[in-house]
């Protein structure tokens, strides 16, 4: 039996997926009120700066706070709603063809994609860490790792019983993984920034 029986419903996928939707919505909707703030006020200081490390300004000025043009926030304004969707979808007992599970893993691959170059930017070219940035990356990185192991989980990508069988013992570890991303990106902001004793 899989996911997309009907006698199922994955309402752990679900349930995650509303609540990383939730929570990645409220951080965008959180950097885009900031923004505004700063074209307003721009002489003021955001509150969610909290020093020279620890800071939102620096973020949202920069080109890499903008990188398509416009701010970031606004990406994710409108993409934090698709896992929301698709997680209340699931709970009302929606299944969906393999197509869709496709684009929408292609859409988490682009997430991480983003993320992870904000992340080297944020350490390693604008040396702060900007506390709503951090919340996106910290619901990005799970987001990816679940949507991506079960759709190799469910064969949606191939169907080959190798990938599967590994994809499906991957799948238990989804939380051991995810905190090797955090520790590896808590290590980075250490030894370049020396994070720790900056706080």
């Amino acid at each position: 039996m899989t996911e997309t029986d009907t006698s199922r419903r994955p309402l752990a996928l679900a349930i995650f997926l509303i609540v990383v939707g939730i929570i990645g919505w409220i951080a965008a909707f959180a950097l885009t009120i900031e923004r505004l703030e700063l074209l307003i006020n721009p002489q003021e200081a955001l509150s969610c700066d909290f020093s020279v490390l620890v800071q939102c300004t620096k973020n949202l000025e920069s080109a890499q706070g903008s990188i398509f043009g416009f701010p970031n926030p606004i990406i994710g304004l409108g993409a934090w709603i698709a896992p929301i969707v698709v997680g209340a979808a699931l709970l009302a007992g929606a299944t969906f063809d393999r197509w869709f599970w496709i684009v929408f893993n292609a859409g988490m691959v682009f997430a991480i994609g983003l993320v992870g170059y904000l992340i080297s930017q944020s350490i390693f070219v604008l040396g702060t860490l900007c506390p709503w940035c951090m919340v996106t990356w910290l619901v990005t990185i799970p987001a990816f790792w679940v949507v991506t192991l079960r759709n190799l989980r469910e064969g949606v990508f191939t169907s080959n019983r190798r990938v599967i069988r590994v994809a499906s013992v991957a799948y238990s570890w989804v939380p051991t993984i995810v905190l090797a991303c955090y520790i590896l990106v808590a290590a980075l902001a250490q030894v370049q920034l020396d994070a720790f004793n900056r706080l």
